[in-house]
């Protein structure tokens, strides 16, 4: 079987070795455009879907193709045979990147008729559309004049939006990308944890649940529950205490840090404080945080000033194999600091979410 998964642009490398882990075939990279094409088994289909947690969502792929119009995405969709659509009701959801003369309204409307004409030909069965709760998704992602068909087999709820999440800080961090700046740091047991700014405790939480080994899929229903079954991969969670720290200057925030860690069922170890990060004390192995950029909340003029003070105070707090992760649309700022605190900039990468362009620095000293 064919799959492909979305993921953040930018951290689709690491998604590949999890999906590696997981016993997939990885066939192509699309590298900072949020696509890993693997191949594999149907166990694949629950167990990406229940472990990885740097994918937003799992595809099953039926098709890929070239178009120059509308009609020819309606034509090669025609060919296609959904018997997997027997009995059920069904929905595209289409995406659309590129300049086109159309709207993903459009190819939603083409990609539909060719998939009830289609099963009407070979079945003699008129499909029923439900666009509110479908038993099974379509996914059509337009991608310049490159067009992909196939089973959504996560649902409309994407994987990085976690069961845990009770609060929801007002530019909080995605899931997936949380993780992805978690393994850029190697954290691991063994090792401690802090993020200083730690908002509703994205952060916080996820290297809790990586290093007790719960599923990023626990606790959710899936749209594959509707096509292979209610399948549940077995996992066995270690119950281990770690030494993890989150810290927040506003109360509200960490409030809700609080009430998302025990919705996930690790506030027993985390510690949550109220501080300042610009006044961080200890020694950490891993300083993992995403700062305000002054887009959402607070101003250029006080992110300026803040990572003048935050940057150097976290060089204080690191040794030799201290590693510092820092996600920002400030490039420039934070790399002028780092050069002027003798930091060393171990790596770097752009991602993109939320319609942002951000990028992530790995940091040592």
């Amino acid at each position: 079987m064919k799959f492909y998964v979305t993921t953040p642009a930018g951290i689709e490398d690491i998604a590949c070795k999890e999906i590696e882990k997981l016993g997939g075939k990885v066939v192509e990279v699309r590298e900072n455009r949020g696509r890993v094409f693997f191949e594999g088994g149907e166990d694949l289909i629950p167990k990406v879907n229940f472990f990885s947690r740097c994918s937003e969502r799992v595809i099953l792929l039926l098709h890929k193709g070239r178009f120059n119009k509308l009609d020819d995405i309606y034509t090669e969709m025609k060919e296609i045979d959904y018997y997997l659509l027997e009995g059920k009701t069904f929905a595209i959801r289409s995406s659309r990147i590129g300049n086109h003369d159309f709207t993903s309204i459009d190819v939603s409307r083409y990609a539909g008729q060719a998939v009830i004409d289609s099963f009407l030909d070979r079945y003699g069965e008129r499909l029923k559309v439900n666009l509110d709760e479908p038993e099974v998704i379509i996914r059509v992602d337009v991608i310049n004049d490159e067009f992909l068909v196939g089973i959504d087999t996560t649902g409309d709820r994407a994987l990085h939006k976690r069961w845990w999440r009770v609060y929801n800080h007002p530019a909080h961090l995605n899931c997936a990308i949380a993780c992805a700046m978690l393994k850029l740091a190697k954290w691991k047991k063994g090792k401690n944890l802090v993020d200083p700014m730690c908002g509703s405790g994205t952060i916080p939480i996820e290297g809790a649940l990586i290093e007790r080994e719960v599923p990023a899929g626990k606790n959710r229903d899936f749209a594959y529950f509707r096509i292979i079954g209610k399948v549940i991969p077995a996992y066995k969670e270690e119950d281990i205490h770690l030494d993890i720290y989150g810290i927040e200057k506003f109360e509200k925030h960490l409030r809700g840090a609080i009430e998302n860690a025990k919705s996930a069922g690790v506030d027993d170890t985390i510690q949550f404080t109220i501080g300042d990060a610009t006044k961080l004390k200890g020694s950490y192995d891993c300083i993992v945080t995403n700062p305000p950029y002054g887009l959402r909340i607070g101003s250029k003029r006080l992110i300026g000033r803040l990572y003048e003070k935050f940057i150097p105070r976290i060089k204080d707090c690191m040794h030799d194999d201290s590693k510092a992760v820092i996600i920002t649309t400030e490039i420039d700022l934070l790399k002028r600091i780092v050069g002027e605190s003798k930091l060393s900039i171990l790596h770097e990468r752009t991602v993109r979410y939320g319609g942002l362009q951000a990028k992530i620095f790995v940091l040592a000293l």
